[in-house]
């Protein structure tokens, strides 16, 4: 580069990753840019289980799976922009594929379950913060650029040694704290519906990619809803586990040593059967030998259909914060309506003070003050407008906080408590918000005991997919439908129900006098502000299913039967994205 010499070493270690993803992308022979073959087409349309079984018997080579996931996805990088680092031949080359045709591996160091290669042909990519021998670990900052991982992680170890093709690494925002994922090091990465809009955050890149048919299974990581959110934006299936219950291990966390509020690794899927099947073999593959933080927990199978009873399903409908958008609420109340057809229970669900759970969590999530994440930007990086407002308001001096607070206690008493209580926390402090994080727990288990439920439902969030660079309105503090279940450590899942329409979904014509609209407070009012349903039109629309601590089992089968009952009942979602 001419200039070279003139940038700052933020702008070089970034120009240089850029460089490097499209040289290896030019590198690649010219058969992957084709389009794909009629029997690549069959290929790319089996089921998880169908490749396993192909590739097990002989009858399908773990290459042509391969060549077939490549082609989609560099198609949904040049759509999307999507990738960190591409892998193909590589994923090929691992023992327990390279021996695809030889029968079961003899490699004693493979974990017995696992040397059954139960995951053998199935495309998986994984997120940029998840570890692979040889490969950065960016999160997205450009001080991790050139600083390849020494080690690989336990669930991508585990996946290599099950015979999965671990082919691509995944984008994510600066620091993950983002409701879209952008980063300076590689760029915006768009909705694969529409190029105007987010794939969400922070596992963006592989929602994207996982709706465009790249690979079978993304790997991300889900901290407020990392997974979620961009399975509701994108249109897939994901499952948020419990913290212990699949592999984490090997992930890097944007801040280091946070427990109060659990990340774990969860899976995203292109449809429920997918997802369920991964997780089965991961369990089933024992993570817990190779993830010491895993509990050993052996896969319960749950047939709820089978058992013949009807199910008390808890309808949680706001969050205290930003009430769902018509779009929302319509997805929402769809899937209520064809429970309610299938006979179940469904019940309006009041729980404990949503809100006074969030400020616990948000406090908890940063009792550093925003440290960690400043100190890891290199000078001229950038973070997105909604990270940096919350930054901003962190760092702001407590005693204006207060001050500011107090004017806003009669017009915007949400905000005003937020203000009130974001700032660094003292060891004291934060081992008191723990505790208050316990007795709010408690509250929910006695709440959801007492009440008998099965599964609670709520939107995943208030907006469909917000237009790329309008999250700063949107702001951070929208994601408490998600974050609520990481709070808890409640297993949640996503799945997709409808779209976005235009006519079904706008607004009254003067909601911005109503009422309604002057009583939402002003982080509900931004968000207010970048809905528009006609600009969304043909957006995917999802809802959340919770279950409570370790029933990931459970809630999987509670997504098939809001699946079955919105088969026989209401409309199917079908993935319309267009390549």
């Amino acid at each position: 580069m001419v200039f070279s010499f003139f940038l700052s070493a933020h702008q070089r270690a970034c120009a240089w990753k850029q460089k490097e993803r499209q040289s290896k992308i030019d590198s690649l022979p010219a058969f992957y840019s084709s389009p794909l073959s009629l029997p690549e087409e069959k290929i790319h349309a089996l089921s998880l289980s169908q490749l396993v079984n192909q590739c097990r018997v002989g009858t399908l080579s773990p290459s042509s799976v391969m060549t077939a996931y490549a082609k989609r996805a560099l198609v949904a990088q040049k759509n999307t922009n999507c990738l960190t680092d591409i892998m193909f031949e590589e994923a090929l080359a691992i023992p327990s594929v390279a021996n695809w045709g030889l029968g079961v591996d003899s490699d004693t160091s493979i974990n017995e379950v696992a040397r059954e290669r139960s995951l053998l042909g199935v495309p998986v990519s994984i997120k940029d913060t998840v570890n692979i021998a040889g490969y950065d670990t960016t999160i997205g900052y450009s001080r991790n650029v050139g600083r390849p991982a020494a080690a690989s992680s336990a669930i991508v170890r585990l996946l290599q040694d099950a015979g999965a093709l671990v082919h691509a690494k995944t984008t994510v925002p600066t620091g993950l704290l983002a409701l879209e994922t952008v980063s300076d090091v590689y760029g915006r990465t768009t909705n694969p519906y529409n190029q105007a809009y987010s794939a969400g955050a922070s596992t963006g890149g592989g929602g994207a990619l996982v709706a465009c048919g790249g690979s079978k299974i993304e790997i991300g990581t889900d901290i407020a809803g990392s997974v979620r959110i961009p399975a509701h934006f994108c249109g897939i299936w994901s499952l948020k586990g419990s913290s212990g219950r699949f592999p984490g291990w090997g992930t890097e966390p944007a801040m280091k040593g946070l427990l109060s509020v659990p990340i774990v690794a969860s899976p995203m899927a292109g449809n429920l059967e997918d997802l369920r099947e991964f997780w089965k073999r991961v369990i089933s593959s024992e993570p817990w030998q190779y993830d010491h933080t895993c509990v050993p927990l052996p896969w319960k199978n749950v047939n709820l259909q089978d058992e013949g009873r009807k199910l008390k399903w808890g309808v949680m409908r706001e969050d205290g914060t930003v009430p769902p958008t018509p779009a929302c609420r319509r997805a929402l109340t769809t899937v209520v309506t064809a429970l309610k057809r299938q006979g179940h229970e469904v019940v309006d669900f009041q729980p404990p003070d949503v809100f006074e759970g969030m400020k616990i969590g948000y406090q908890l999530l940063f009792s550093d003050g925003g440290q960690q994440t400043k100190d890891a930007l290199m000078p001229g990086e950038t973070v997105t407008p909604a990270a940096q407002s919350l930054l901003d308001l962190l760092q702001f001096p407590r005693f204006v906080k207060k001050i500011l607070a107090y004017f806003m206690s009669w017009t915007d008493p949400v905000s005003s408590q937020l203000y009130e209580v974001m700032h660094k926390k003292t060891v004291v402090e934060e081992r008191a918000l723990i505790a208050a994080r316990d007795a709010y727990m408690a509250d929910w288990h006695k709440k959801w005991t007492d009440e008998g439920l099965d599964f609670v439902l709520t939107v995943p969030f208030p907006l469909p997919a917000v237009e790329n660079g309008a999250t700063e309105k949107t702001t951070l503090m929208t994601a408490g439908y998600t974050f609520l279940f990481s709070l808890l450590d409640y297993a949640a899942g996503v799945l997709p129900v409808t779209f976005v329409d235009k006519d079904l979904d706008a607004l009254p014509a003067n909601f911005a006098q109503s009422a309604k609209y002057k009583s939402l407070s002003a982080i509900a009012k931004g968000a207010y502000s970048v809905y528009d349903a006609e600009k969304m039109h043909g957006l995917p629309l999802g809802v959340q299913i919770a279950g409570r601590r370790l029933e990931e089992e459970k809630v999987l089968e509670g997504m098939q039967v809001i699946e079955t009952a919105l088969r026989e009942h209401g409309p199917v979602f079908v993935n319309q994205v267009k390549l």
